[in-house]
């Protein structure tokens, strides 16, 4: 939610409206969507390339580390997915497009801002780390933010402009002059805190007044918020004469905020400023734009959901999801974060949207490739619960899903057939209770995937490698193999990173890890200012991460059967395209891995993972060429693939000198006890 021209409004005004704040030894509750976007877009991260998910976890968790230095315990609540109405669709579809603009604009060189693909999911991650407490609604989360806020009588962290309008006990503190890069102490004592400034709705009434703060929810809905924005209201606001008051002359960019708010502050109550608009509307419109207004107007009141009881006893109650008649098992794993809103999406509303990243407008959208994926979770969302069978999709043919898809450089909506999935995978209330065997089958026969393949991967990369293979298999995908080599280097950064920071550290003197980890970190560096982005490139590494999020998402649904891997140090966009670069010119695989040879036999067992699955044109060393450059880097490919490509002996990993070994163990155990069952 949000709503148009408040928030500059409101910051244009600083000294009348906020109120200095030197935030400590409180509870806080944070606009989670508001608070990834804020930190993605505010610190310096490279947006182009797909993400840096190490460098944004970072940020994350220095953010976090700060309010725990001022003894603020914070308190995350993230939005779902779309309520049963959908009526933010039109919003929606209008920031889709926005996006494509934007997504475009990068790609070409220019400004903009797109998150990367999986950045929620990575937000998530380090909250679950960090152990902060989260928990994510079943819809959209404003109206529980507020209610939770005034039950604890603390203040609330967003971006959001909305929180103008409600009506807050203690506050609202805009995360643009939230200083948590600035800590101070408290004079006299060793004791930090935030400086932050704090909104004031008393202040914003007495402004314009003394006007009855209940009249809020009424401007916020006349002057256009996320929910509603009906053209008929362009005739009463071209109609009724607004006063602008005392407006100073930069007030004028805030006409209709400083119009409206001066008009209904004549008005005794909600009631009263009504029945004045519906004046200016045809009698034969009036009794619906009431009822829409009167609507949307209850958007900006109490919360049923006690987000308390979720933090204090883990139980989560939402009336809307309860009347639903939605497995309990998902309600849980929704509130847990545990399954995404896509999933939530497609479940209450059969409707999904594909968000569009930083590719190449000129051929199909990215999310193409992971169709059939998809298909199976809507395999296993269908028949869920009769009071479904009556919600708005009805309109939509039996089995079948829509997508909100990027066409060129605009949207679509496409209708997908969900596709059958086996008999005992029907009933998604009794998907947990199957074996994790029947789970793991569906997953690996959906990513065209045999579990052996797996044996030798890491536990914590066998999802990511599946989707790797599953990734090659198609020729949507045209990747080549410095692509993929590119990829594997950039998930050892993963293991690498867990090596240097582990316990045992007597290996680190003149250590190989650390060397290639400060290496590779060197080369994501260097790629970052002013490179010129690959789009091809960009576009193949767009359609692996679509790969992997609906894998995530598929395995979630199936309750893991493969373990979630660590995307904080899984891919990292400005590292795959720079290692892309240098291994078309300077460098090969085998150089920079002869400097750690545990790294070296990790990275064989995951090429090796995939070479079942690569078309033979990717292994195929290159054709003749008359230039020396061309046979350089053919000479190269045939070296990394010849040298690198071999198989080693496995009982190697279980040596005590290898410092990989117990991730091995701990995979073959957790691979037989799956074999027994």
């Amino acid at each position: 939610m949000g709503i148009r021209g408040l928030m500059s409004f409101v910051e244009d005004h600083s000294n009348e409206f906020f109120t200095d704040l030197k935030l400590r030894d409180t509870k806080v509750i944070i606009d989670g969507y508001a608070l990834f976007h804020r930190l993605c877009f505010n610190s310096n991260l490279e947006l182009r390339y797909g993400g840096d998910y190490d460098s944004f976890a970072d940020v994350v968790q220095k953010f976090f580390q700060s309010m725990f230095a001022c003894n603020i315990s914070p308190y995350v609540v993230l939005d779902g997915g779309c309520d049963i109405s959908d009526k933010k669709l039109t919003t929606l579809k209008d920031r889709a497009k926005e996006k494509i603009q934007m997504a475009h604009s990068l790609s070409v060189g220019g400004g903009g801002y797109v998150c990367p693909l999986l950045i929620r999911e990575v937000f998530i991650q380090v909250l679950i780390k960090l152990q902060v407490c989260f928990v994510q609604c079943f819809s959209e989360a404003d109206r529980d933010i507020m209610t939770l806020a005034n039950h604890w009588n603390c203040p609330v962290l967003s971006s959001d402009s909305d929180f103008c309008i409600f009506d807050l006990k203690t506050g609202f503190c805009p995360l643009n002059s939230f200083q948590w890069r600035n800590m101070n102490t408290v004079k006299g004592t060793q004791d930090y805190y935030i400086p932050a400034k704090c909104f004031s709705l008393d202040a914003l009434c007495h402004y314009f007044s003394n006007m009855n703060k209940a009249l809020l929810p009424l401007f916020a809905v006349l002057c256009g918020n996320d929910h509603i924005n009906l053209p008929i209201m362009d005739r009463f606001l071209s109609k009724v004469r607004l006063p602008l008051g005392a407006a100073s002359s930069k007030g004028r960019r805030h006409h209709r905020v400083l119009g409206l708010l001066n008009w209904l502050s004549h008005f005794a109550d909600p009631t009263e400023a009504l029945d004045n608009v519906l004046k200016y509307l045809p009698k034969k419109d009036q009794e619906n734009v009431k009822e829409l207004l009167c609507c949307s107007m209850e958007e900006y009141q109490q919360s049923q959901v006690k987000l308390q009881d979720f933090f204090q006893c883990g139980t989560y109650v939402c009336p809307d999801a309860l009347n639903l008649g939605l497995p309990e098992w998902v309600l849980v794993a929704l509130a847990k974060g545990q399954l995404a809103p896509f999933i939530s999406d497609a479940l209450v509303l059969r409707r999904t949207i594909l968000h569009t990243q930083v590719e190449n407008m000129q051929q199909p959208n990215a999310y193409r490739i992971s169709l059939p994926i998809r298909q199976i979770i809507y395999g296993l969302l269908l028949n869920v619960s009769p009071q479904l069978e009556n919600m708005s999709w009805n309109s939509l043919p039996p089995q079948t899903f829509s997508e909100v898809e990027r066409v060129n450089k605009t949207i679509k909506t496409s209708i997908v057939d969900a596709v059958e999935v086996p008999k005992d995978h029907c009933d998604l209330s009794k998907l947990t209770e199957l074996s994790l065997a029947r789970r793991l089958i569906l997953l690996l026969e959906t990513l065209k995937v045999k579990q052996t393949i797996l044996d030798t991967v890491p536990a914590s990369l066998k999802l990511p490698i599946a989707v790797t293979c599953y990734w090659l298999q198609h020729t949507e995908a045209k990747a080549k193999l410095h692509h993929l080599q590119a990829l594997l280097l950039g998930m050892l950064m993963g293991p690498l990173h867990a090596m240097i920071n582990g316990p045992d550290k007597k290996y680190l003197r003149e250590d190989g890890a650390k060397m290639l980890y400060e290496e590779l970190q060197r080369m994501k560096e260097q790629t970052r200012p002013g490179t010129r982005l690959d789009l091809d490139t960009a576009h193949i590494f767009c359609q692996w991460q679509c790969c992997l999020q609906m894998g995530m998402y598929l395995n979630q649904l199936l309750s893991t059967p493969l373990p979630e891997p660590d995307l904080t140090r899984l891919y990292s966009g400005s590292l795959v395209h720079g290692l892309c670069r240098q291994l078309l010119t300077s460098t090969s695989v085998e150089s920079l891995l002869s400097m750690c040879p545990e790294a070296k036999q990790l990275y064989e067992h995951l090429f090796n993972a995939m070479r079942a699955f690569a078309p033979a044109a990717l292994l195929l060393p290159k054709g003749k060429s008359n230039s020396k450059k061309k046979r350089q880097k053919k000479q190269g490919t045939n070296r990394s693939k010849n040298r690198v490509g071999t198989i080693s002996d496995t009982r190697c990993w279980y040596e005590a000198s290898n410092r990989f070994g117990p991730l091995m163990v701990e995979n073959t155990e957790e691979h037989q006890a799956s074999e027994l069952e």
